[in-house]
């Protein structure tokens, strides 16, 4: 999850937020201007750039990031986030919904599985989850993963946030065996670079023309949660550990995930953030700080029991992550309000910017928001029950009114029924 290009970006050079690349190359995070404003911006749609490229994406970002500030997103937007899935399941990064899917509609892995776990984790439209979920288990690759169209190669980003959507749908993600015996997690794990070897730890996005791994930071994060079976929303693991890589063939999807913790850590050490990657065929040039990457690897580390080690980077963040998310719209927006949520900072006061104010100000206005910000550790929005009720639920109801009597915030805050995965 982070600012990433499509296939065709990658052709123009439009850079988009949100997008991950459809092909047999790392995503490259870039940052350039954003594309130009659409003069027919369809109603409901947060963001005010053209959505073709991240649509569903930046949309389902900033239902997830609301969700865990307590906000509930208009009817109209989400109606507008259903409206772009086909009815087999699958969501595209962004179509005419007045026309119907057919042979020529570009289904989309990462839109459908962000998609998928935003209408859960707002406990609204479950069925259209559960469609979606099963559309992407249709859709496995025989290696166990999952590639950013149906029957591209798997890749560690594709293959991550499916799994967040599976997990977060209910389905046990371990069992999903193809014929020959892999599972997700067989397919991140043969992406990560063994410990003691250079960049120990680390996840490649795709293996390279001879089967080489590469290490990379977008996909490393990514992995984290994936091996964890977490989705993009996961706050602060109560289990704090010191970072380490083990070494081992054996090892099981935890120790591998926090071998990837372990490289983030190390790395994050050195300086608090990361860096872009060179897009291909470009000159050197001066490296510039990834903001979307860091605010990744933020959620993974606090994720994976590492939270303490990501202090440094979102102090980093709210000095200077504000300007590029306000610039970079919902999506943006929304990766910063999740890292400050994960390490427990105010999302209301993030370096002086209440970015849940700047992200409801880009959409319709909310159904309803509560104050003050719930913190990572205590109690979590509820996500896990079938109801379609787009309003507010009894147990919000009493929250508000304890405090109205009371101010005690806290009390506003609800245990989900499903603890994430």
């Amino acid at each position: 999850m982070t600012v990433r290009r499509s296939a065709a970006a990658l052709a123009t050079t439009a850079v988009l937020l949100g997008v991950a690349a459809p092909v047999a190359v790392a995503p490259v995070a870039v940052a350039a201007p954003s594309p130009s404003p659409s003069a027919d911006l369809p109603a409901g749609l947060y963001g005010t750039t053209d959505p073709t490229y991240d649509g569903v994406w930046r949309q389902s970002l900033a239902f997830l990031a609301q969700k865990i500030e307590y906000v509930t997103p208009s009817t109209q937007a989400v109606d507008w986030l259903v409206g772009q899935q086909c009815d087999s399941g699958a969501f595209t990064s962004y179509r005419d919904a007045s026309k119907p899917c057919d042979a020529s509609t570009v289904m989309d892995t990462n839109a459908t599985a962000v998609a998928v776990q935003a209408l859960v984790e707002i406990n609204q439209r479950r069925e259209d989850a559960n469609n979606g979920a099963d559309w992407l288990k249709s859709v496995q690759n025989e290696d166990g993963g999952w590639g950013y169209n149906p029957g591209n190669p798997s890749d560690a980003n594709s293959t991550s946030i499916v799994i967040g959507a599976l997990a977060r749908t209910g389905v046990p993600v371990n069992e999903l065996t193809t014929k020959n015996g892999s599972t997700p997690y067989t397919a991140l794990q043969s992406l990560a670079i063994a410990c003691g070897e250079k960049d120990g730890g680390a996840f490649a996005y795709q293996p390279g023309k001879k089967g080489e791994l590469a290490a990379n930071m977008d996909a490393t994060a990514a992995s984290v949660l994936g091996l964890m079976g977490k989705g993009i929303a996961s706050g602060t693991s109560n289990a704090v550990k010191d970072p380490s890589c083990t070494k081992g063939d054996d090892l099981s999807p935890e120790q591998t995930a926090q071998n990837g913790a372990s490289f983030l850590a190390d790395t994050l050490a050195k300086q608090p953030y990361l860096e872009q990657a060179p897009m291909p065929g470009a000159e050197e040039s001066t490296p510039q700080p990834d903001y979307g990457n860091t605010s990744d690897a933020v959620v993974a580390l606090a994720a994976s029991g590492h939270a303490d080690k990501a202090k440094a980077s979102v102090a980093w963040l709210q000095k200077n992550g504000t300007g590029w998310a306000k610039q970079g719209g919902p999506a943006a927006t929304a990766q910063l309000i999740l890292a400050a949520h994960a390490t427990g900072a105010d999302a209301r006061s993030f370096g002086g910017v209440d970015l849940v104010k700047q992200l409801n100000s880009m959409g319709p206005s909310p159904a309803a928001t509560a104050l003050p910000s719930p913190t990572p550790t205590g109690p979590q929005p509820s996500s896990g029950t079938d109801s379609d009720d787009g309003g507010l639920s009894l147990g919000w109801l009493i929250g508000i009114g304890l405090l109205a009597g009371t101010g005690i915030g806290f009390l506003l805050s609800m245990r989900g029924k499903k603890k994430q995965p």
